[in-house]
Order: C-alpha cells, then structure tokens, then sequence
C-alpha cells in the first residue's frame, strides 16, 4: 500500500534562453521515472477544485509551468491525514506520486494554471477510482 511519505518531489531545472525559457520536465535517468504511457495537459481556473481521484496502477507525474496549483493528497487508510504541495512558477517541481493515493488539485493563481502529467500507463478508465469533492473533509479555501 502506498503513502503519502513515498510523493517524490524533484526539484526542476529552468533554464533562462533568449526569447524564452526553457523547462524541463523529466528524463529517462531520473530516479522516479518508472515508464511512459502519456502525457496531457489539464486547465485549472482560478480556485476551482477538481477532486478526488486514486489511480490503481498509474503513476503520475506532476508538473505545473504556468500558475500556481495546490495538490492535496489523502492517506490510503482513509485517516484524516493529507498532504498539501502548491507547485508552478514559484516552485517549479514534479512531483510523483504512487498508485493508491487519493488526490484533488485547485488552481492558486489569479489566472488559469496549466499542469502535466506525465504517466506511466496509457489512460485506463477501470484503474482509476473517483470520488466528489464532498468525499474527504478537506477545507480548500484555508491557507
């Protein structure tokens, strides 16, 4: 069973280019890359929440390049415990997390944030589990 402890989160490198930057996102050699199945993009406007979902067998590669998104994780043993990373332009990093964890994410900038994810696996509707956002007592306004 996975846990929240075992979220890998990897500090990325942004690279200052005329005309543009460039961000890197993962490697091959990276220590936490397991495989390629995908990778997509998805919009969080600003303090919408999209939650909860727990993939049985993906995992997930989050990158956020443009604005600001929190993460929040939950405990697999339905504790009340969760885990809260705010990740993009100011904290540019991955993050990786195992199969077996719920998550949520919401948008933190005053702007639409764009985020990646890069899987392991192909998207497979029956290896992911849903939840609404209602679900786990978890306060997405606070601090």
């Amino acid at each position: 069973m996975s846990s929240i402890e075992q979220i890998v989160v990897t500090p990325l490198k942004r690279i200052q280019t005329p005309g543009g930057d460039i961000l890197h996102a993962i490697k091959a050699s990276d220590p936490s890359f397991t495989g390629f199945g995908e990778a997509y993009f998805s919009w969080a406007d600003p303090m919408e929440v999209k939650a909860w979902k727990c993939h049985q067998r993906m995992v997930i590669n989050l990158v956020v390049p443009v604005g600001k998104v929190r993460f929040v994780f939950h405990a697999p043993d339905h504790s009340e415990r969760f885990r809260m990373e705010e990740v993009g332009e100011s904290r540019y990093v991955r993050l990786t997390v195992p199969p077996g964890i719920w998550f949520g994410f919401q948008g933190r900038a005053t702007h639409s944030s764009l985020l990646m994810n890069i899987a392991d696996i192909e998207h497979d509707s029956a290896e992911v589990l849903r939840k609404v956002v209602d679900d786990f007592d978890y306060n997405w306004n606070g601090a």
